[in-house]
């Protein structure tokens, strides 16, 4: 269970935070918010509203509405450090799962494709997510088939984050989706997206796409 008190988020400072995620799992400031909000497991922001060093306070990553229950928050105030995804596209390529309070029942949804049928704990998805996430805390990207990969994986190509759907790659930027480009065959990518997810991906988990 995600940490209570949260959304609907006060309004944001004129100039960004460092607090918009990248399909990698990187932070940066930009004027884009998205349509999603989450959180690594607690605060890792410094009092003077910055980021130090760290990037995550635990291995509890989720992803969470941006509004609920009418609750309004201080973005980075006292609590937990927000972030802010695209989509969940976006966020589930940076590792973070559905949260259980906000969105139970996609994080049901997505345990039990995470788990082949069988609903999987919180705390051992968290466990295998962490481990496939990262790499003494740079991204760790996955090879894989791009033939194999269901709707919703992102890849790199040319240092450039694509997301997979149907027959096309879709360019990702924090602005949204550029236009498409034929989905080649035959070929072996870098994949950003956690292979466990690309999993309950493939065993039809549906994520929410940003207007495209």
């Amino acid at each position: 269970m995600s940490a209570p008190g949260r959304r609907r988020s006060s309004p944001l400072p004129r100039t960004p935070l460092q607090n918009r995620v990248d399909p990698f799992g990187a932070l940066f400031a930009a004027p884009e918010r998205g349509t999603l909000m989450g959180n690594r497991g607690g605060r890792f922001h410094e009092d003077r509203k910055a980021l130090g060093a760290r990037r995550f306070c635990s291995r509890r990553w989720i992803a969470c509405e941006c509004d609920f229950r009418g609750r309004r928050r201080d973005v980075w105030g006292k609590s937990y450090t927000e972030l802010f995804f695209l989509d969940e596209v976006t966020a589930l390529a940076a590792g973070h799962r559905p949260c259980f309070e906000c969105r139970r029942k996609e994080a049901q949804d997505f345990s039990c494709a995470i788990g082949d049928g069988a609903p999987m704990p919180a705390d051992e998805m968290d466990r295998i997510l962490d481990r496939e996430r990262r790499d003494r805390n740079a991204t760790r990207l996955h090879v894989a088939r791009l033939d194999d990969l269901p709707d919703g994986v992102v890849i790199v190509s040319e240092g450039r984050a694509l997301a997979v759907r149907g027959d096309a790659l879709l360019p990702w930027s924090f602005r949204g989706y550029g236009a498409p480009v034929p989905r080649p065959a035959g070929v072996t990518i870098s994949m950003a997206t956690p292979p466990s997810i690309a999993r309950a991906l493939h065993c039809g988990y549906s994520p929410r796409w940003t207007s495209c």
